[in-house]
């Protein structure tokens, strides 16, 4: 089985319902940003693969960019809540019960960068699962989590979906990519 008779269906599917493709980039990027989900969604392999192969089919990849940061700035959002909420207890949850290093590692990340990590942690998959999560838990001021946040959520939606979009475009165009 290839790349592209996983994702060529739900290519064709979303050119059929576009409605319902922005909801599948909302729900997987917010996956790929809340903090246990992501560690079961490869949502950057779905990513890179549905927008090259989305602006190879001439999908708009203008409103599944925009989806995507709402949705992983929803996710990062819901994993700060939860921090907030667990506090030191998320050590005694899974999966952080069975794997310490995780939880510590994020918490690392956050004591060296501070409120930059949450911009950081956006662009990089051993942190993204957990660094909002830390922040809530080191109960970090919500202005800037929201402002990192949000401005990484950006950046990251239009990285993973435009400008994987605008390269399966090229490829289409002069490679003949989806013939």
């Amino acid at each position: 089985m290839d790349l592209d008779s996983i994702v060529q269906p739900v290519i064709n599917f979303c050119r059929a319902y576009p409605q319902f493709a922005i909801v599948i980039v909302f729900l997987i990027a917010f996956g790929e940003c809340f903090a246990f989900i992501s560690l079961l969604i490869p949502g950057t392999f779905f990513f890179v693969a549905f927008g090259a192969f989305a602006g190879a089919a001439g999908l708009n990849l203008l409103p599944l960019s925009i989806s995507a940061s709402i949705g992983a700035a929803f996710g990062f959002y819901t994993s700060y809540l939860l921090g907030v909420w667990l506090g030191p207890r998320a050590e005694h949850t899974w999966p952080f019960r069975d794997k310490p290093e995780v939880l510590a590692r994020g918490h690392a990340f956050f004591e060296k960068w501070g409120a930059p990590a949450v911009f950081i942690g956006h662009f990089f998959g051993p942190v993204r699962a957990i660094v909002a999560l830390v922040a809530g838990i080191a109960k970090m001021p919500q202005p800037p989590f929201h402002l990192a946040n949000i401005a990484a959520s950006i950046v990251w939606g239009f990285a993973m979906l435009y400008g994987t979009g605008v390269v399966g475009e090229m490829a289409n165009k002069y490679l003949g990519f989806l013939n």
